[in-house]
């Protein structure tokens, strides 16, 4: 066993920017999961500064200041903020206020159609199974309005922090691109001079993960506004609130798509049941989802990342369970991460001895 545990640490260790650079990702790690309720807005402030970069370097390059370049971005994040505050929230929240209404008349026609199943299938249905079924659906909802009730009562004190969170984010992202030079200045001071594992760590991941990032933020706005003016022309009820799902479904891989269509085809089929409209609407929302993934993705993530689908199906489950919506959307970004760092890590003695001979 002692033999194992030597072979191992010679293949791996005896590089001294090995070690060190272990003990930066072991403890960056601690720190994140230990503190990332309180580090969150400090990490979401960072990684939009990152994306942000690619527009400073661009308005600079017209011979604008980086004060004045970092300004005018954060004008127009602050200016993307109000727009969502002050049309998409309310518009949102009338839909899911209409959904809740008409929830009623949609579950009874469900139940109506439940119970015909034992007339219709009673060799595969029986109206026990049926009854159960019923019975824990008006439990999951009760549990729902009562969750619903509590949100409520700690709505004051959730939006006392959003408010403060809405203020200091921008702040932040300013002074992050404003002082980007002081700050990984002051930063490189606590690293080691001799670099070279991170910076080829660092090079495959600059490129990968803002491309992936901002490839995805781009396929979800297109998604999104494709889904809502098929919905919206369709007729369908809540066309924004279900296109917004569609949108922020591409987040999760192979996952997120197999959810929303179950709200999208429920809701349609509750309004005009199993008719013209609701084949044609399903065929449209068939047809967005085949352009996604036959020319959105290849398009705009070709060759970023080259991961096993087994792999972004884990990273996705791990993230998501440490860092909730924040986690699934970087998780493939952070699987890249592992990935550029297997790769880089430096070939130990046994493998420089393999070489040699």
């Amino acid at each position: 066993m002692l033999d194992i545990l030597q072979h191992w640490y010679r293949r791996h260790f005896t590089d001294p920017q090995t070690v060190i650079f272990a003990f930066i990702l072991i403890v960056g790690a601690l720190l994140i999961f230990i503190l990332n309720a309180h580090l969150m807005p400090i990490l979401v402030a960072i990684i939009i500064a990152y994306l942000a970069e690619g527009m400073v370097i661009l308005l600079k390059r017209i011979n604008l200041g980086r004060t004045v370049s970092a300004s005018f971005v954060t004008a127009l994040m602050v200016t993307a903020i109000l727009l969502a505050l002050f049309v998409l929230l309310p518009l949102l929240s009338r839909q899911v206020s209409d959904l809740f209404r008409e929830m009623p008349d949609m579950l009874a026609k469900g139940q109506q159609l439940l119970l015909r199943l034992p007339e219709e299938y009673p060799g595969y249905v029986s109206a026990q199974q049926i009854e159960e079924v019923l019975t824990l659906a008006r439990t999951e909802l009760a549990s729902m309005g009562q969750r619903v009730v509590s949100l409520s009562l700690s709505s004051v004190v959730g939006a006392i922090t959003f408010l403060v969170y809405l203020i200091l984010l921008p702040l932040m992202v300013f002074f992050f691109l404003k002082d980007k030079d002081l700050i990984l200045g002051w930063l490189a001071d606590f690293l080691p001079e001799e670099r070279r594992l991170l910076r080829t760590v660092w090079a495959e991941l600059d490129i990968k993960i803002a491309s992936y990032v901002r490839g995805k933020v781009i396929e979800v706005l297109i998604i999104w506004s494709a889904s809502y003016v098929a919905f919206a022309l369709m007729g369908l009820n809540f066309a924004m609130l279900l296109s917004l799902a569609v949108g922020l479904s591409v987040i999760i891989p192979y996952v997120g798509a197999t959810v929303v269509t179950i709200p999208v085809a429920l809701i349609a089929f509750f309004q005009w049941g199993f008719t013209g409209e609701f084949g044609w609407l399903m065929a449209i929302y068939a047809f967005i989802q085949f352009l996604d993934g036959n020319l959105l993705v290849p398009l705009l993530f070709s060759e970023v990342v080259n991961l096993h689908p087994v792999a972004i199906i884990v990273a996705v489950v791990f993230f998501g369970s440490l860092w909730g919506v924040w986690g699934v959307f970087f998780a493939i970004p952070l699987a890249t991460l592992i990935q550029a760092i297997i790769k880089a890590w430096p070939a130990g003695e046994v493998e420089i001895e393999k070489a040699a001979d």
